[in-house]
């Protein structure tokens, strides 16, 4: 039978929180909206909030249920990116344009991941909604104070 060890008792993570508090204080300080943006779809997609596709991401924003919706800026479907901003209009839902398909696909979950931690196999993902955030984190703060700034200028 093996013997269990536990993370905590383990020697390189008792030196680690020496130093994590300031690089963790850093960390905080400069995080963008995109960073921000990505770790509240990573939570949501772990709560069983993250709707992605365009029929989950409709049926999410007609059944007002959607508070966050994504869009990829190289979405090629003039129709379908219409469809998405007429919804989220309709329905008061705030809209954040991410460049690429394939970085909005990653971050919600339609990738493998690898031994070092790097996605793989990325399906690209022209739209994401969120219906519930989860947890409360700081990122979730940062993203909707940019969400109500930048409201004002989208009416």
């Amino acid at each position: 039978r093996k013997k269990k060890t536990k993370m905590a008792d383990d020697e390189p993570m008792e030196e680690a929180p020496a130093d994590a508090p300031a690089e963790g204080e850093v960390e905080v300080a400069e995080m963008s909206v995109l960073d921000a943006l990505r770790d509240v779809l990573k939570r949501a997609l772990i709560h069983g909030g993250l709707k992605r596709g365009l029929r989950e991401v409709a049926k999410a924003l007609d059944s007002r249920t959607a508070k966050l919706c994504c869009l990829a800026k190289d979405c090629d479907n003039a129709e379908y990116s219409n469809l998405v901003r007429a919804l989220c209009d309709e329905g008061g839902v705030s809209l954040v344009m991410v460049d690429e398909g394939k970085q909005l696909g990653e971050w919600a979950g339609l990738c493998k991941i690898n031994e070092e931690g790097e996605a793989t196999s990325v399906v690209r993902c022209s739209a994401a909604c969120v219906t519930e955030f989860g947890e409360d984190t700081r990122a979730l703060s940062v993203l909707l104070t940019y969400l109500k700034a930048q409201a004002p200028e989208d009416k």
